[in-house]
């Protein structure tokens, strides 16, 4: 966490003071990450009000479509939930693309079960059993005899990669999950489902979830923040080369400490300040 927050102290500092200014108005395209979806969404209909002048369009599909979007030159702002990987970049540099980073808020991801689920609690050890098909019913993990439906992102997703990595520790999802493109598509599976458990950014939890605590810690705004959840991340926007005008407005509105991080917090987010 210690580098994630050195990261976004010093892209803070230098969008903040890089002294741009818009030279006209237009349009402005935002693809990728379903996590960072609302936060875009909240913030870019602020933006909008407050400059008419601009138009922002905005679209999902998961953080590798993002960057595969930024790559390809078909979006001016791309959603991440995860850091661009190298091969990513080189793809990128050989294309004549140069993705700039900017952390915009912090997420943890939390697995999440049906209202009705007894469970309350599941250790990493437990999770990974899960998704890797060896625990096979929830009576395996204090819950009620019945199987468990195992719920995941597709591979695209910049949280199904999080959860790989801090979950399944780079094994793979066993082939009996259900995987579903988007948080939202999760959040209903589960809701839908007695028996399913599924994972989501904090921001996609509803009356119609139970969040379940890892290793008995609860994800939240402090957890996240002090490290504790063992499952959290940095959320991005990702920019070709330094952004300037509409772009470098925009994303300096994103993380203004009075503007889109109040609404990164409305959205059910944790704020970079």
């Amino acid at each position: 966490m210690k580098k994630r927050n050195k990261l976004v102290i010093m892209t803070t500092a230098l969008i903040f003071f890089a002294g741009i200014s818009m030279a006209w108005a237009g349009n402005i395209v935002i693809k990728g990450s379903t996590t960072v979806l609302p936060v875009a969404q909240k913030v870019a209909e602020a933006y909008m009000k407050e400059n008419p002048d601009v138009s922002i369009s905005i679209s999902g599909g998961g953080s590798g479509n993002g960057i595969k979007a930024i790559i390809d030159g078909t979006t001016d702002i791309a959603n991440s939930s995860r850091f661009i990987k190298d091969n990513e970049v080189q793809l990128a540099v050989t294309k004549g693309f140069y993705p700039v980073p900017f952390a915009v808020a912090y997420d943890c991801i939390v697995p999440v079960v049906h209202p009705s689920n007894t469970v309350k609690d599941l250790t990493l050890d437990q999770l990974k059993a899960i998704y890797k098909g060896e625990i096979k019913n929830w009576n395996q993990v204090g819950g009620p005899s019945q199987p468990i439906v195992v719920i995941s992102r597709d591979t695209s997703s910049g949280t199904y990669e999080v959860w790989e990595e801090k979950v399944l520790k780079k094994e793979r999802v066993y082939p009996g999950a259900l995987l579903q493109a988007s948080n939202g598509a999760v959040a209903q599976a589960v809701a839908k489902n007695k028996n399913a458990v599924g994972y989501v950014g904090v921001g996609y939890i509803n009356d119609d979830l139970k969040p379940v605590t890892v290793n008995g810690v609860v994800g939240s705004a402090e957890t996240t923040l002090n490290g504790s959840f063992p499952i959290s991340r940095p959320l991005y926007m990702f920019t070709n080369k330094w952004p300037m005008d509409d772009i470098a407005k925009f994303i300096n509105y994103v993380q203004h400490p009075e503007k889109g991080q109040k609404l990164v917090k409305d959205a059910g987010f944790v704020p970079l300040y």
